[in-house]
């Protein structure tokens, strides 16, 4: 399909969302205050969605809606995985939960369901634009050696928290943030899917540098909206800390960068045991 005029009803809705959620903030709704992040990323999500097909006649919840609804629980169950290793580096915990569970437990599902979607949504945006469409390297002579060693790489940047000392672990986000790239992109490659590796055997890291955008769009607005909020996140980044943009230590912004190629990489194999395009 070609470009079209058409901004379709829920982008306005998602607008309306997001206006909404700041002036709950303004005049204290307690509502808002808990639910600030996942209310504005649902509104960013139907946004950006309808954006999207404007541009191009094609979109995730229009084009391609069962995998969407797919990518909405795995998003939760791949946050949660980040959340294991968080008991081990314990680079951010959580305030302001509410006392009752139930209540809790759904802002947790509500606000993991709304991180794949988001972060893949601005991605898709940022190739819609051609922002960082030519971005042409040397093409890699891509080999099982170098596959091999990638998904070697993998495996010891995630197994490398549990085998150090607790001290140790909590500087060890960087191998967290990385390890699903190298472990998985390989096994993308070899299914004969989008990967990083493959890319570059093309000369063409041009998905990589707009992943690290969407990936810098995103951590942004995550920070901006959490910081406002009364339920929220805080760091405890080992590394200097105390220099910070809203919650987040400035040097923990560099993580959003890989952490949008992992989240890419990730989907990727999901949707090769879903069996979706």
């Amino acid at each position: 399909m070609g470009k079209t005029k058409k901004f379709l009803w829920y982008g306005y809705l998602g607008i309306f969302y997001i206006l909404l959620a700041e002036a709950g903030l303004i005049f204290h709704w307690r509502f808002f205050e808990i639910f600030m992040t996942p209310w504005c990323w649902t509104g960013l999500i139907l946004f950006l969605d309808a954006l999207n097909f404007r541009l191009t006649g094609e979109s995730l919840i229009q084009s391609r809606r069962r995998e969407f609804l797919w990518m909405i629980p795995f998003s939760i169950v791949f946050w949660y995985l980040f959340e294991f290793y968080n008991l081990f580096i314990k680079n951010w915990h959580y305030v302001g939960l509410p006392s009752w569970r139930p209540l809790r437990y759904f802002g947790y599902f509500w606000s993991f369901a709304t991180i794949w979607p988001g972060v893949l949504e601005i991605y898709e945006l940022i190739r819609n634009r051609g922002i960082l469409a030519k971005v042409r390297v040397k093409p890699l002579k891509l080999n099982g050696t170098i596959l091999t060693a990638s998904f070697a790489f993998g495996l010891v940047c995630l197994a490398s928290p549990f085998v150090v000392s607790p001290h140790t672990a909590t500087y060890l986000a960087a191998p967290v943030w990385l390890g699903m790239i190298f472990l998985l992109d390989p096994l993308n490659y070899a299914w004969k899917r989008a990967s990083l590796w493959g890319d570059w055997s093309r000369g063409d890291l041009s998905r990589l540098f707009q992943l690290f955008l969407a990936g810098a769009i995103a951590g942004f607005l995550w920070e901006f909206w959490n910081y406002w909020a009364t339920t929220k996140w805080i760091y405890t980044v080992p590394i200097l800390g105390d220099i910070k943009l809203f919650e987040m230590p400035i040097i923990g912004y560099l993580g959003f960068l890989p952490f949008a190629v992992e989240i890419f990489v990730m989907w990727e194999t999901a949707k090769h045991f879903l069996h979706l395009k």
